[in-house]
This record gives C-alpha cells, sequence and structure tokens, in this order.
C-alpha cells in the first residue's frame, strides 16, 4: 500500500498526519489513547485501535476530493475528548512496508479507515 501526504498537525514531539492510501482508504497516524474514561466506554474489535487527532487534522481530506469538514459524528469517530480532539477507530496499521512511509514516535501509533467511513462523517 502507498501513501500520499494529505496533512499534518505537527509539533516537534507530536505527528498527528493523515495520509491517502491506493486502497480507497486513509492512514490516520495520531497519539495513542491511553485514557481510561474514554477506554471503559468503547469496544474495540481485536484488529482494531484508537487514535487521538486534533479535529483541524480532518480538514486535509478536502486534499482528496472530500468536503473537509465533519458534519457527522458517527463512526470512525468514537468520542470527542474535552479538548475537542477526535477519537478515531480503526484497523490498526501493522505492515511494516507502509509503516517504514512514515514516522511515528513511540507515543503515536496509525489507524486504516475506508474512504466510505470518511465519506460519512463529511457527507460527501
Amino acid at each position: 500500500m502507498k501513501l500520499r501526504l494529505l496533512g499534518r498537525d505537527s509539533t516537534p514531539t507530536n505527528s498527528p498526519t493523515l495520509y491517502a492510501t491506493d486502497h480507497d482508504s486513509y492512514v490516520v497516524q495520531g497519539w495513542i489513547v491511553t485514557d481510561s474514561n474514554i477506554l471503559a466506554g468503547l469496544a474495540v474489535g481485536e484488529e482494531d485501535t484508537l487514535v487521538e487527532v486534533p479535529a483541524a487534522l480532518l480538514t486535509y481530506l478536502a486534499l482528496d476530493g472530500l468536503r473537509g469538514e465533519v458534519i457527522t459524528m458517527v463512526p470512525p469517530i468514537v468520542a470527542v475528548t474535552p479538548s475537542g480532539h477526535y477519537i478515531i477507530q480503526g484497523r490498526q496499521v501493522t505492515d511494516t512496508q507502509v509503516l517504514s512511509q512514515m514516522s511515528i514516535p513511540e507515543h503515536e501509533t496509525c489507524v486504516q479507515v475506508t474512504k466510505s467511513a470518511m465519506l460519512t462523517l463529511v457527507g460527501g
């Protein structure tokens, strides 16, 4: 799977990033969710995981032809933090070839989300 960078919300120690893939999906890189209150309220499948990202990161969907503004809070967004960050659930990316295309700090991970799921967030 090849990645195409759409955008990032980076600081020297954080790097939430959004990529489009050549598999009709997106890879969302964000902070590993460790908040026990959030984790207690969600059912996460065996191959899935959660990432936390700034809401503004999803505006980069516009660079792939989507609206770029979230209008519906449905999965893959499964929660919103008090600070307004989105908790996104998706299939955890474990493919080493895909991971080699990114720079991921220890406190971050990434998930793959289908394009159709993202379309439900932005209304097409």
